[in-house]
């Protein structure tokens, strides 16, 4: 059973959720005491070592018995600080540098008379973040060219789209230009994420490649992100969606000739590094 192993050109941690681990590791490796309001990364390995070091995860406020509070990089809602304040909470905020730029973004464009489009989930803990304290008439979610179909857009005198950054914006084109055909008042936000985009073509790329007859995609089953990249792989190549080396089924390499490995942005270097160890103990060779 000899194979080939080659990884994406770009892959796994972004530098906001890279931040974010540090941030928190380096607080616990001090002897910090905090609780993490949702998972810290969508990543049930990385949440398991924050739990190990002390820092478990929370579904609320009211969850939390230690002196801090750790905001994961996808972002809260404003008011969500407030509250943590008005319970004593100190905050140890993580949040992804682009997401506070839609945040900011989002504010001005509201603030100017525009009504505001997120593409994306509307249950992502991001979008939440952006839209949770907005009054439900200022705003739209978008996930769908259906969606986007049965909304009158001409009624608003400007519009302002701003991208989840886990999407790719390639891949919501049509469902925008729905929107700026019915109201050529609309704008879209730079507010993207390129580390995102490249993990992404970079996936692609991969599982294009002719050399491969199979592609692992490595992460969290709550990563949205890691979703997207097994989506993209999925349409050209048979492909996996695996947490880690454990998930590997020897019988998916039965007369494969190329493996190919990528991770969604959560996903720590380490584990990519056993899922290629665990594929060279089964026979594979690393390009």
């Amino acid at each position: 059973m000899a194979f080939l192993i080659k990884r994406a050109a770009r892959y796994g941690f972004c530098s906001g959720v890279r931040v974010a681990d540090i941030k928190v590791r380096r607080f616990a490796a001090e002897g910090g005491r905090g609780a993490i309001l949702g998972q810290v990364v969508h990543n049930e390995r990385v949440v398991e070592e924050m739990e190990h070091l002390g820092v478990r995860t929370v579904q609320s406020l009211d969850e939390v018995r230690e002196p801090v509070v750790v905001f994961s990089a996808h972002g809260v809602p404003p008011s969500v600080h407030r509250q943590a304040r008005e319970k004593g909470l100190q905050i140890l905020d993580t949040t992804c540098r682009f997401v506070y730029d839609i945040h900011h973004a989002s504010q001005l464009a509201l603030a100017s008379g525009s009504h505001l489009v997120f593409i994306g989930n509307p249950g992502h803990r991001e979008v939440i973040g952006y839209t949770c304290d907005l009054d439900p008439g200022t705003y739209h979610v978008i996930h769908t060219l259906d969606e986007a179909k049965a909304v009158d857009w001409g009624v608003y005198p400007g519009i302002t789209v701003f991208y989840q950054t886990t999407l790719n914006a390639e891949e919501y084109e049509e469902v925008v230009r729905v929107i700026e055909q019915v109201n050529p008042r609309t704008r879209r936000a730079d507010t993207i994420c390129y580390a995102t985009k490249e993990n992404q073509d970079a996936a692609r790329r991969l599982a294009e490649d002719p050399d491969l007859d199979l592609v692992l995609v490595i992460g969290g089953r709550e990563s949205a992100n890691t979703r997207h990249l097994f989506d993209i792989c999925a349409r050209a190549r048979a492909s996996q969606l695996i947490q880690g080396a454990q998930d590997i089924d020897v019988a998916w390499l039965d007369a494969v000739r190329g493996v190919g490995i990528t991770a969604g942005a959560s996903t720590p270097d380490y584990v990519v590094d056993e899922v290629e160890a665990r594929l060279r103990d089964l026979g594979g060779r690393s390009a």
